[in-house]
């Protein structure tokens, strides 16, 4: 059984858990047609491991993408940066050593590169590792006005998993991370509106969770059910961000539950910014792993 088939296995089991509430909270120590006998703080979907930093992270709760603080080097190791010829145009988040997730509308192709591991983008950063996609699988259900921006991107050769290269978990509880949740993004995206320079170095803002009626307010019918809504207390990703990775923190583990996908064109930080939501979009995760 290949790496593909037992994260398609592990996470096919962890969802039903959690959908069907026999163990909540549960996550499977290893894989096994057996319900999961450790329990956790949250319900978890991923390889084992995931969502654990080896390099402690450290968030000031003060800071935004826009005019934003530097990540510390290596603390969010599922972050990836998305490139044609050495230009970064999209972000996006390891969840297996074959696998990365990140929006449709970043339009990646197999010309691309995956970036793992940089901090500075700088091609001869140690740790840094350039790895090529095999093929590309955007959601068919996407539309230019938002709907399920998500991709996933298989590698054609897998990523090593190090201190600084990892992966990431993937939400399946909505009810662990609710509307006020503090969380974080993590992108290389303009650190202004108006300046077309990507940050030089990671940047991390922590967003409050927006629930859906309060987004509604600002945004209207533009907020369909397959998104979720942070920000607006002057933190706001930016062109650039896009397809990187929304992270909720439960109990020593860091969890997507969001996919940069859409905002103000001015990156203002005062109107909620707009995510793919996970959960929303986790059977699909499952179905192409299990077909690919």
């Amino acid at each position: 059984m290949g790496p593909a088939d037992r994260l398609a296995r592990y996470m096919s089991v962890c969802v039903c858990i959690c959908l069907e509430g026999e163990l909540s909270g549960a996550q499977e120590s290893e894989f096994s047609d057996q319900a999961p006998a450790r329990l956790t703080l949250s319900c978890k979907c991923g390889i084992p491991g995931c969502g654990i930093t080896a390099i402690p992270t450290k968030v000031s709760g003060l800071s935004r993408v826009v005019n934003g603080e530097d990540a510390v080097p290596g603390s969010w190791p599922w972050q990836v940066s998305l490139q044609y010829e050495g230009f970064h145009f999209c972000g996006g988040a390891l969840i297996s050593e074959e696998w990365v997730v990140t929006a449709a509308h970043c339009g990646v192709t197999t010309d691309d590169k995956v970036v793992a591991g940089a901090f500075n983008l700088d091609p001869d950063e140690q740790g840094v590792q350039v790895l090529d996609i095999a093929e590309v699988f955007p959601n068919e259900n996407y539309f230019i006005s938002g709907t399920y921006d998500i991709a996933l991107l298989k590698l054609a050769t897998p990523a090593r998993f190090t201190d600084t290269v990892s992966a990431v978990c993937l939400a399946c509880n909505e009810a662990d991370f609710p509307p006020g949740t503090p969380c974080v993004i993590t992108g290389w995206g303009q650190t202004q509106y108006d300046d077309h320079q990507r940050a030089p170095t990671l940047q991390q803002a922590v967003l409050p969770l927006v629930s859906t009626p309060v987004c509604k307010e600002i945004w209207g019918d533009l907020v369909t059910d397959d998104m979720i809504c942070a920000g607006s207390d002057g933190t706001s990703p930016c062109m650039g961000d896009s397809g990187g990775p929304l992270v909720c923190e439960k109990g020593g583990v860091w969890t997507q539950v969001g996919i940069v996908s859409w905002g103000s064109g001015f990156c203002p930080g005062d109107t909620p910014a707009v995510f793919t939501r996970i959960t929303a979009v986790l059977d699909w995760v499952k179905q192409i792993l299990k077909e690919n």
